[in-house]
């Protein structure tokens, strides 16, 4: 991933209300490949980005189910490849299905084959003080630096 842009949250609900600025500017197929270590945040992110595509939409770690629909006028699949390592179990998750129709946002989204980080926007979350994170947003396909450009145009802190 070459370009990068950075925001940073002070707080929970700062982070769920970057999740929801971003929202709009996802579309079917988008990839948010999620990285950090656990308690980073990247839950609150989705339940952020989720709330605002489905008001009253339940979010919750997909940790031992591996994916969580949520219906929608645009539908989001919440995966979370922490406890897969072989590049053939991911893709056996049916991803392509997923892409074709919704966004797919996935935790430890390092984890996914290149294929599917070449247009994804990737989000590394980085613990600080207390509630603070850091978010740095990097991509490099057509497509990711579209939604690189969105992330820019959001305010650096929440």
């Amino acid at each position: 991933m070459s370009l990068t842009a950075v925001k940073t949250s002070a707080s929970v609900e700062g982070t769920e209300r970057l999740g929801a600025a971003f929202a709009p500017s996802l579309r079917v197929g988008d990839v948010i490949a999620l990285s950090g270590p656990l308690g980073a945040g990247k839950t609150r992110f989705v339940a952020g980005l989720v709330h605002a595509l489905t008001p009253g939409a339940r979010v919750r770690s997909p940790s031992f189910t591996l994916v969580n629909e949520i219906p929608g006028a645009l539908p989001v699949y919440h995966l979370d490849l922490y406890r897969l390592d072989a590049a053939r179990d991911i893709e056996s998750l049916g991803l392509e299905e997923y892409a074709e129709q919704g966004v797919l946002v996935v935790e430890w989204g390092e984890r996914l084959p290149h294929a599917w980080l070449a247009d994804a926007l990737a989000l590394k979350l980085e613990p600080g003080e207390g509630d603070a994170r850091e978010f740095a947003a990097a991509a490099d396909g057509e497509r990711g630096r579209q939604l690189l450009d969105a992330w820019r145009a959001l305010p650096e802190a929440w």
